[in-house]
């Protein structure tokens, strides 16, 4: 399949590229020549690997020291071609920075890269901690926020949130003390900060300028709160991070959580394609743009060159730990076990609605009517669309009912469901696997009815409010399913958005209506 007569027996990167001479894969490997051969020889490659190969025309090489450099290379190779085989961490979030511009009278902003001039501190592993110390630092020291100075005091002067260094109400002195005592919060040396605070405080006070003490005891109690914040998280001097993951259906879903000195932090998940390297892959990519922890906890063991490659970011040691038992054995399980509720619960959910109303195929589109009006007036009718168990409110769609008039909520919702089914066929686009009507027999009756018309054959139920029991079509009885049922929790979540969806359109109606 490929030639390797001239690759060479080193590590190093290879790039897979298409007849248009486009990098589809980049990959790294401790002897090129081999790697490269496994391609030709193996057949039990996952779904990826084997429709990429169908696109491989070529294959390009870059030779290293040592499989530390390769991992670097590698990354960097990612980064430039993007190439559409290599995981993408599109949602990762990058850790950011708090940025102290280099003005004349500097501000304090978030920086997620340092691409521009003044002094940085961080990165932030928490989102929520930056943005408590930044408004902090507004609020206590006054700094300004605005991009240009402007020529008269703005709003944030007279809520005494600013003193107005675009008016000259502050000398660029006395701003610039406010500066080194930012810098001092922002380097730790919080009480170096306060001792100072306090010989300010004590010569204001003296020479009779209590006005200022008091701001300054307001600053020094401010910073003093600060640090019990702060200090509540400092049990252990050292980070750590827990990565576990799941496989499904050739996805991986991965997990990540900060543990900050001792505290869960952050955390951030992931879906993206499988391929034998993902773990690797995925660590490169993520830790090149990243604090580096002092221990690593994975569910497998990974090669040395990963630990030197990040021991090279840190610029000290780091421990990769695979722990089969103890307190880092239930940190992982507790990320495995939050991987289970944030990226499969709602799949469940469907899972088990199928089972419950005996369909076919899994109800992964869900669409749900609802009608709302007030005594017959300002009739409005909601559709709702649930997506793999979600709400995808880019679906959802109301209607003004224009057929019916007075209080008819059975052919109110035969006309919402007619003009849905009827456009969604002449557009010849996706139907649901699944519709709800929020109703009784009649309103199903007469969605079915509509549906037969259009010669479209869709799964479709109602639900009626009262005893909260599933209609079905050619059945006469109702069918009850259980409270703790997590099948009739679902369609209730499904009707009820429905009904917030409807009721909001109907006063958007009446509102209309009384303006005009």
């Amino acid at each position: 399949m490929f030639d390797t007569m001239n690759l060479p027996n080193e590590p190093g990167c290879y790039l897979f590229k298409d007849k248009n001479e486009n990098v589809i894969y980049v990959g790294k490997a401790k002897n090129l020549k081999k790697r490269i051969k496994q391609y030709s020889k193996k057949n039990d490659f996952d779904i990826k690997t084997q429709s990429m190969l169908n696109y491989i025309k070529s294959v390009d090489f870059v030779a290293t020291d040592n499989e530390v450099e390769a991992l670097i290379l590698e990354n960097t190779l990612i980064k430039k071609y993007q190439p559409k085989y290599n995981i993408r961490l599109k949602d990762a979030k990058t850790h950011s920075y708090i940025l102290l511009t280099d003005e004349k009278y500097p501000r304090i902003l978030i920086a997620r890269q340092k691409n521009e001039k003044g002094k940085y501190f961080g990165p932030f592993v928490s989102a929520t901690e930056r943005d408590y110390v930044l408004r902090f630092l507004k609020k206590t020291f006054l700094i300004r926020s605005c991009k240009r100075l402007p020529k008269k005091a703005c709003l944030r002067y007279h809520i005494n949130l600013c003193e107005a260094p675009c008016i000259g109400l502050i000398s660029q002195k006395d701003y610039e003390n406010k500066i080194e005592n930012v810098k001092l919060i922002l380097t730790g040396h919080t009480d170096k900060l306060i001792k100072k605070l306090k010989t300010d405080m004590k010569s204001f006070s003296n020479n009779n300028y209590f006005e200022s003490a008091l701001k300054i005891r307001n600053q020094i109690t401010a910073i003093e709160h600060l640090n019990e914040r702060q200090n509540m998280q400092r049990e252990k001097k050292y980070n750590e991070d827990i990565i576990n993951y799941e496989i499904k259906d050739d996805k991986v879903y991965l997990m990540l959580f900060n543990i900050y000195k001792g505290t869960l932090n952050n955390k951030v998940d992931f879906v993206f394609d499988y391929n034998s390297d993902f773990l690797e892959e995925f660590i490169v990519q993520y830790y090149s743009d990243s604090p580096v922890p002092k221990d690593l906890i994975l569910p497998i063991k990974l090669s040395d060159s990963i630990a030197t490659f990040l021991e090279n970011l840190k610029g000290s040691k780091v421990k990769i730990i695979k722990p089969e038992k103890g307190e880092k054995r239930q940190l992982l399980n507790l990320v495995l076990k939050n991987i289970e509720i944030t990226f499969f619960a709602d799949i469940d959910k469907v899972e088990t609605l199928k089972t419950k109303l005996n369909l076919q195929e899994n109800p992964n589109v869900i669409e749900c009517f609802d009608i709302s009006h007030l005594s017959g007036t300002s009739t409005a009718g909601s559709m709702v669309q649930f997506r793999n168990g979600k709400p995808d409110k880019s679906n959802y769609r109301r209607f003004k009912i224009r057929s019916v008039e007075g209080i008819d909520d059975t052919a109110a919702i035969a006309e919402v469901v007619r003009r849905r089914y009827f456009r969604l066929k002449s557009e010849d686009a996706d139907l649901p696997d699944l519709i709800i009507i929020d109703g009784g027999r009649g309103q199903l009756n007469f969605s079915l009815q509509e549906l037969v018309k259009l010669d479209l054959k869709i799964p479709i139920i109602s639900i009626a409010k009262q005893f909260e029991e599933i209609y079905l079509p050619g059945r006469i009885l109702p069918l009850r399913i259980s409270k703790k049922d997590k099948a009739l929790q679902f369609i209730q979540e499904i009707r009820d958005e429905a009904h917030r969806f409807a009721i909001k359109y109907n006063r958007l109606l009446r509102k209309k209506e009384l303006i005009s």
